[in-house]
């Protein structure tokens, strides 16, 4: 079974129904039936959660989370472990640290594929699959 790997990047892009978000409502679609699982970081759930609150206010920001916690997402926690192989990847592969927790998580089996609309991704090609979503 495939696990998709979701940054923040590809939540908004859903969200804001822009290049990708077809593609990203498909994983949703896969999963709510079963044929994949959907992880996210807490870090990244923290950026969208930032993004929704500084675009739409405490309320809205909190229905707009209800919703997508909706779709199956499975938000990850931050253990001790992950963060210090986190820290390895953001210094070794240059990357940012929100980054390099996507990267971490999307190392936990041969499964895991990240979908992103961050292109500062392909640093880490080599250690994971990642699918690129289109450009804006």
């Amino acid at each position: 079974m495939t696990v998709f790997v979701l940054d923040s990047s590809a939540v908004i892009r859903y969200h804001d129904d822009e290049a990708g978000a077809d593609r990203v409502e498909a994983v949703f679609e896969a999963c709510l039936h079963g044929i994949g699982e959907i992880q996210i970081s807490a870090l990244h759930w923290g950026e969208i959660a930032a993004t929704l609150r500084k675009r739409y206010g405490p309320q809205e920001q909190e229905i707009k989370l209800r919703r997508l916690m909706q779709l199956d997402l499975r938000v990850m926690p931050i253990s001790v472990e992950r963060a210090v192989r986190a820290a390895a990847i953001r210094v070794d592969y240059r990357m940012a640290l929100a980054d390099a927790f996507a990267v971490e998580l999307t190392l936990d089996t041969p499964d895991h594929v990240l979908v992103t609309a961050d292109y500062d991704f392909k640093v880490a090609a080599d250690l994971i699959e990642i699918e690129l979503l289109p450009a804006k």
